[in-house]
Parts: C-alpha cells; structure tokens; sequence
C-alpha cells in the first residue's frame, strides 16, 4: 500500500504546519492532529489488527468564522488524502426530493480518481513534451521518406564539412530543417507562431439525466454514457499558438501514457484508507431543542441522521469507478450549535463522533495575528494583488489594531461571523484604493495607517444601519 510522504508527519509537526495558517484553536488541531498521525499508525500496524482499528471521527462545536473548515481543508492537504466538504443541510431523508447521502462519497471518489491522474500525468510529463515535440515538428516540417534506402541518416544530427545541399537527399535536407527548427523551438523563438491541432471534441449532449432518490448513481452514469457516446471519439482542429497548443498537446499525451485502470484502482484505495469527509452544518440535522418545535421537520431531520448513520459507522457504497467502503474513512462533523446541541442528535449518530472539541470565538488580539501571522494573511493577499500593478501597500500597526477592533464591534453589535468580518471589512478598507488603481494611481508607496482606516470606515460603522450590511 502506498503511503504518501506528508503522512510521516508527527502530531507536533502537523500543529505547527496548522499554525502557519490558523490563529488560536490549540485543542482542535492537536485532535486533528492525532487524528491524521493515526492513519498513518493504523496502515503501518499488524494486518491481522489493521481492519479492526476504526477511525476516530470528530465532532467540532463553534461559532460560525473560526477556523473549523479551515483545519479540516489544511489537515487534507497536508495529508495528500481525498477531501470533500459537504451540508448536511442539503441532503435529504430517503423518499424525499433531494441529494442522497451516498453522493457525497461518490464525489470524493470522483475527486480522489482525477488527483491521482493529475499526479501520474505529472510524473510522466517529460516523456509526454518529448513527444509532443516531435509531433510539433511534424506539423511544422512534414517528414519525407528516404529514395534512397541504403543511405544513412546519421548525418542529420550532425552536419559534416563539405555537405552539399544540392546533393543531398530529401530526407537528408529534411533532417536538417527539422534540427533547425527543434533548435528554435527550444531557444522559444516560434512561440507565437500558429498551428492547427487536433484535440477531443469536447461537446456533450444539451440535457441532463436525472435518477430517482437512491438510484442516482444510475443516472450518472446514464449520462455518462450518452456524453461518451455523442463525442464518439470524434476530433476538433483548433489553431493556437505554439505556446498554447503545446500544453494542451502535452495534456493530452500525458493521459494517454498513464494506466488509467492503476489510477482508479490506486484512487479507490486512497479514498478508504485515507479519505477525510467534511460534514459542515450537521447542527441543521439535530431536532430544535429551543423549544419551537416543528413535528413533520424534526421526523425530516432525523430520517437524514439515519441515512448518515450507516455512511458514518461504515458501509459499501456504489460508484461508477467501482466499490467504497466507507468503514475507514475520517468523518468530521462541525456545527455551531446555537439553536440545538450535540445532544439533539440520534444516539447512534453521537456514538460515532466520540472525539468532540469546542472552537473558542475569536478576540480582538486574535484578529491582530490573523491580520498579520499566517501565511496567507488578507494583509498580504491585498499588498500581492495590488503590487502586481506596481503600487506598494504597507499597513502600520495602529492600522491592523484599528481593523482589528471594528471587525470585534461590528461582530458584537451585529452578528458574530468570526474571521470573514475581517474579508469585509478590508474590502470596504480598500475598496477606494483598488478602484483606483491603475487609472489614477499607476505605481508607487500607500500608507495605510490609523488615519486613514477611520476616513474610509468611520461613517460606515458608527450608523447602525449601515453597519448590518458589512457581512
């Protein structure tokens, strides 16, 4: 079984690579940390033991903005594992019109089956631009067959003093124009140059098969299907610049050099062993215990908690790549929930979600190191987009402890959305700025300070109105 290298990581070391990038949240991320470090432990542990060691799911409890899908979306990646956020809000109790719970497997088995093929594409690229080369010379220098079988060909790699163009042979002369030309092509010298390719139609049929509630894998692959059946295998010329055709060439060659039955077979693997689901709002799926009971949605949210239920505990599900067990895969369930508890939820379905961690509100100060700390930090996402025109933006220290103290008031007064407080409020920050950048402000150095946070949000904060639209 393949392990891939960032699983090597320890539970310290994934903290710290979670720290790179999430503020606060210490509890949760050593939870998730062991969680991943686990996997690892269980693929390396006795055969005989492996199968009976079931994941330890994750319930995370908190307010909406901090951090929860953010630690689940960099634990996957550091994991290199199959990643699928999902609602629970959008699926529906079996016998009703809606999403079936299954689906959210068959898409992460659709997502794990096109990362390993990007990844066998990229391993085998250079054989791929080696060919596609040859293929471009082709197109710009046609080959021509040798009159003259006994003669030899080694000297169109390697001129020789004395070679007379007018006696040469066709191939000979043709040889040489395409060493030429390969020379150009290396040095980019006809980048710009156009050429007709051929590549997949890609045109599928203008409708959309739609399967009954629990026969929707049927219907994709209906469509499926149809759509291979319409292209036919058919080709389309298209004209495009050397620069362009030669990667979408490369594409193309590059799927035809990997095994796509390994690719499948390896993403099938990966998803059971290693695949983490998301399942956000699971809060929307526990009965009201607030005390405003509806009886018809609460009978409606327990049927989705029963459909879950065998997806989360483990069960084999069909998809149109091939079997999923789902017994190993890691399931973490998030939620804020202000209106229902953990406890609202069936038995069953708490049982499988043992490892529960509350998700602290964020504080000012920690608005202050989202600002500044992380890798990518809205500060520096701004000052990258906007020195892409040439124009330098620096934020002072009274500016991010002002932004800081908005985003917390504006939190408390309004609605408490955590950390995306901050994606408004430096939009409406900067958003004088970015209009006018590069009409008015074609390059140069912009302060931006105390002053100048309290001339653009003042007005916008202090009018309660207002305010109710910086989401």
């Amino acid at each position: 079984m393949k392990l891939l290298k960032q699983q090597n990581l320890t539970p310290r070391q994934i903290v710290a690579e979670l720290d790179k990038y999430i503020i606060g949240q210490k509890e949760a991320k050593r939870s998730v940390s062991i969680a991943l470090r686990n996997r690892w432990r269980r693929l390396k542990a006795d055969p005989e033991i492996r199968e009976e060691i079931i994941p330890n799911n994750i319930l995370m409890i908190g307010p909406t903005g901090v951090g929860k899908t953010e630690i689940a979306r960099r634990l996957a990646k550091l994991a290199g594992a199959p990643f699928i956020k999902v609602e629970a809000s959008k699926f529906t109790e079996v016998g009703y019109v809606g999403r079936d719970v299954e689906s959210m497997i068959r898409d992460l088995t659709d997502l794990a089956v096109n990362m390993v093929k990007m990844e066998m594409q990229e391993r085998v690229k250079e054989k791929a631009a080696e060919i596609v080369e040859e293929k471009i010379l082709d197109i710009l220098i046609p080959p021509v067959r040798s009159k003259s079988p006994n003669k030899s060909n080694s000297s169109s790699t390697s001129p020789e003093v004395g070679f007379n163009p007018e006696k040469a042979s066709d191939q000979e002369l043709n040889e040489r124009t395409r060493e030429r030309f390969r020379e150009k092509l290396k040095n980019g010298e006809l980048e710009d140059r156009k050429i007709e390719i051929e590549v997949n139609s890609r045109k599928t049929p203008m409708m959309q098969v739609f399967g009954p509630q629990g026969m929707e894998e049927m219907g994709v692959n209906l469509q499926d299907m149809l759509g291979n059946l319409a292209r036919g295998g058919k080709k389309t010329k298209r004209t495009l610049p050397i620069s362009e055709a030669r990667e979408v060439m490369i594409e193309l060659e590059s799927e035809k050099l990997i095994d796509h039955e390994a690719a499948v077979q390896e993403a099938l693997e990966r998803v059971q062993n290693q695949g983490i689901v998301f399942i956000d709002e699971i809060d929307k799926v526990a009965s009201d215990s607030s005390g405003n009971k509806s009886g018809n949605a609460d009978v409606s949210r327990q049927g989705v908690q029963r459909d879950l239920l065998p997806i989360v505990e483990g069960s084999t599900v069909n998809t149109k790549h091939g079997i999923v067990k789902t017994d190993h895969i890691l399931f973490i369930g998030s939620g804020a929930f202000h209106v229902s508890k953990p406890s609202d939820l069936i038995p069953e379905l708490q049982g499988r979600f043992p490892i529960r961690v509350e998700l602290d509100s964020l504080t000012e100060k920690d608005f202050i190191e989202i600002l500044t700390i992380p890798k990518n930090a809205l500060t520096k996402q701004y000052q990258a987009m906007l020195a892409s025109e040439g124009v330098t933006v620096t934020f002072s220290d009274g500016a991010v402890r002002e932004i800081a103290k908005i985003a917390a008031e504006v939190n408390e007064q309004v609605e408490n959305i955590g950390a995306r407080r901050l994606h408004t409020i430096l939009s409406s920050l900067l958003e004088e700025l970015l209009f006018a950048v590069p009409d008015d402000i074609g390059s140069g150095h912009i302060d931006v300070d105390e002053a100048y946070v309290h001339k653009q949000l003042d007005g916008l904060v202090k009018n309660k109105d207002l305010s109710h639209y910086i989401l």
